[in-house]
């Protein structure tokens, strides 16, 4: 497979309908006709795009892969516009009934060739994802144009561990699709910035925007981040659509270069207590 010196992002913010996967499905199709760049790469979408974040809604709207609209949907714009496609999250039914909130990796063949299970369940602050949801338990990278992504959901970005392993088996970029809620705004303007820095790593950061109900709302502000925390790309506040970048992989790599900072990590840290 021939490596990609450089990829072409298109990431999408949306405000999903809550609990309704059909209307959804037919929104993010009419932005995708009306705005999405011919020549893109990678289509990233955000969390739970699908049923919008409600925890009492996941099960409703659970699909099995056999028979599951979403995948369908994706395969079918992945093929169309010959784009590999990151595909937010939807929450699939397991043959054994198990619930998890799964994105889906569609290449440009319009093939699923991997699913991440969110490995973390936020259940603080009234959210009560871990009482609906079963928990992944391994990480994913998958090879996008020669690229090695590691594929993140929204409250794995708060666990450093996941995100330096992915640097460790070769890395160059990550994906956090996220449904992260306004309540919430300074570890989302700083953790995205956090794991690009220290794992001199790109960093796509795509939430959803807008209400979820009459009292809570999304945060918005999606953004690319480049290897040393600049913003290269970003959708402010609660506007809906695309924001695009193209991104330099030998750039990052002349700089990983010049910069070994990860070989100067110690193989254990033996602390003192007095």
């Amino acid at each position: 497979m021939e490596t990609k010196s450089e990829l072409k992002l298109s990431a999408l913010q949306v405000n999903s309908i809550t609990g309704n996967v059909p209307k959804n499905i037919d929104k993010v199709y009419k932005l995708i006709v009306e705005s999405l760049e011919k020549d893109s790469d990678v289509l990233i979408l955000p969390e739970v795009w699908t049923v919008g974040w409600n925890c009492e809604e996941f099960a409703k709207s659970a699909q099995n892969l056999k028979n599951s609209s979403v995948i369908n949907f994706l395969s079918e714009i992945a093929s169309k516009y010959n784009i590999h496609i990151i595909g937010g999250s939807f929450i699939r039914e397991a043959d054994d009934g198990k619930l998890y909130n799964s994105c889906p990796i569609i290449n440009k063949s319009g093939k699923l060739v991997a699913i991440y299970d969110k490995n973390h369940l936020y259940s603080y602050s009234g959210c009560n994802e871990g009482n609906y949801i079963t928990p992944g338990e391994k990480g994913l990278i998958v090879n996008i144009d020669g690229i090695k992504t590691g594929i993140t959901i929204c409250y794995d970005i708060r666990f450093p561990e996941i995100f330096r392993e992915y640097r460790k088996n070769g890395a160059k970029m990550f994906v956090n699709v996220a449904a992260w809620g306004v309540a919430k705004p300074i570890p989302w303007e700083v953790l995205p910035k956090a794991r690009a820095i220290e794992n001199q790593t790109y960093m796509i950061a795509v939430t959803q925007c807008g209400p979820i109900d009459l009292a809570n709302w999304n945060i918005g502000h999606s953004r690319i981040i480049n290897y040393i925390g600049e913003t290269v790309a970003e959708i402010k506040a609660q506007k809906e659509g695309f924001m695009v970048s193209s991104i330099s992989f030998e750039d990052m790599e002349n700089y990983r270069n010049e910069y070994t900072i990860l070989k100067d990590i110690k193989d254990n840290y033996e602390v003192r207590v007095l």
